[in-house]
């Protein structure tokens, strides 16, 4: 019987969303983005109707076991936090990060981890040689004969072995890199990288052990490769931070398994990425006393409140129009509280520079650090510092107002936690049960906030004068 012989076509497809198109576009008519569109041979022969899934019978979902019951410590809290408790048995996580971020230094520590305790993890590496995973091992101090390298680029082959060692564990470094020999694309097009995350999703399911996946990214800080990847994980996972700052945090973009708003911070130090439990104390470490400019904002993150500084500072435009310039905070939204404090606290910023900083590589983007970036903002245009014992919470609104925002309570636990002993907070908000050693200063508009200000630092200044009468 003779062979049936596979006819090829050229498409063209989007490197961004991977949209497939018989023509070429300068511009991809499915996410807008310029010169994605690349041409590849596919396979022109349609699917036949004898494929097989994977056998799995119908149960009744009272039956289910629950993820929750079988999940996979990681053996580092901040890791676990991030993934809902756990890895969850055939769970496909992918993670991202600028180059030189800590990504593989991030899971060889988990595999070290769970290797010592005798669990076998499979460590694909398809970028570096097993001697520079030795290298790195050294350097972290630890090395373990239950972490498997394996220096592969082809994914089947890397499938294989991988059944064969049933491992506790699968880890391939990097999607970008590895390839299917089925399909004719260079590895890191598009079709190679949904190809082969289609095959590992499937391991994963089949034979129910979680699967890390590392992610090369582009210069606007996405998972490169089609979007349709993130959707067939279960875990988008980034690895974020300042490459010249020592904290690295770890957010979750998509996960199936728990909340998105979970947030993990590590310190990287000679010894890898280490969890910090207190990272609020981590941020406030370097925050000078009595300075003009600076603010303790509380945000949530998930169900962790944590104590960032904000820093701001104004000064005469030299030149043209004035510059607005956020680190670590949306700049749309500094341009809006620049125009409420200039329209409802008369303050004259139409010829100031404003700059506003959130130290520690962090980046703020909930409305509850709005009044406090706002304060600081006032601080720094009238030289009056802030209290250094006081926190600042609440949204502003465009008439000036301040809103109230959710988990107030929680956050003033944790800043009464730190020694902090006032907090500035809406005058519509709600307290059930007063925190013990905190004051609450309740404020209903940026105009009071501003005001309270001024009037404190004068009767400061009157209290120094006297003590010096005296």
């Amino acid at each position: 019987m003779p062979r049936s012989r596979t006819r090829r076509r050229t498409v063209w497809v989007c490197q961004s969303c991977g949209l497939e198109s018989s023509g070429y576009y300068g511009r991809c008519p499915s996410c807008g983005a310029w010169g994605t569109m690349v041409e590849q041979a596919v396979d022109a022969t349609p699917a036949t109707g004898d494929a097989k899934g994977t056998g799995a019978p119908v149960q009744e979902l009272s039956r289910v076991t629950s993820a929750e019951r079988t999940r996979l410590s990681l053996r580092s809290p901040e890791f676990d936090r991030v993934l809902g408790g756990g890895l969850v048995p055939g769970a496909l996580v992918l993670l991202g990060g600028d180059p030189g971020i800590g990504k593989s230094t991030l899971l060889l520590q988990a595999a070290l981890r769970l290797a010592s305790e005798g669990l076998r993890v499979l460590y694909v590496a398809a970028e570096e040689s097993p001697e520079q995973i030795r290298l790195r091992a050294d350097r972290l101090g630890k090395t373990s004969d239950g972490v498997l390298i394996l220096a592969e680029t082809a994914l089947d082959r890397a499938i294989e072995i991988a059944q064969e060692l049933d491992p506790a564990i699968l880890i391939v470094d990097s999607i970008q890199t590895v390839f299917l020999s089925s399909s004719e694309s260079s590895p890191g097009s598009v079709s190679q990288v949904r190809d082969c995350t289609a095959q590992l999703l499937q391991f994963a399911k089949r034979a129910r052990t979680p699967v890390f996946l590392v992610g090369h990214v582009t210069k606007e800080g996405l998972i490169a490769g089609p979007r349709v990847v993130e959707h067939m994980v279960d875990v988008v996972l980034y690895l974020e931070g300042e490459r010249f700052h020592q904290h690295r945090l770890l957010r979750a973009a998509k996960n199936r398994f728990g909340s998105t708003n979970e947030i993990g911070v590590f310190e990287m130090t000679d010894s890898g990425l280490l969890d910090v439990s207190n990272p609020s104390a981590l941020f406030l470490a370097e925050r000078a006393s009595h300075a003009a400019g600076s603010a303790v904002v509380v945000t949530l993150e998930g169900t962790r409140p944590i104590l960032i500084e904000v820093q701001a500072l104004t000064s005469s435009a030299g030149y043209g129009t004035p510059r607005r310039i956020a680190t670590g905070f949306d700049a749309t939204r500094l341009q809006v509280l620049v125009a409420v404090l200039s329209k409802h606290a008369g303050l004259k910023l139409g010829e100031q520079d404003v700059f506003v900083n959130v130290t520690g590589g962090y980046r703020l983007v909930e409305p509850a650090a709005d009044l406090g970036v706002a304060l600081a903002i006032a601080s720094s245009a009238s030289g009056l510092p802030l209290d250094d014992d006081a926190v600042f919470i609440g949204e502003l609104g465009l008439a000036g107002e301040v809103r109230s925002v959710h988990g107030l309570e929680r956050r003033l636990q944790e800043a009464a936690r730190l020694g902090f002993r006032s907090a500035y907070v809406p005058a519509s908000a709600r307290i059930s049960s007063p925190v013990s050693g905190l004051r609450i200063v309740a404020v209903g508009s940026i105009a009071q906030a501003v005001s309270s200000l001024a009037v404190r630092a004068v009767q400061d200044r009157l209290s120094h004068g006297v003590r010096r009468e005296e």
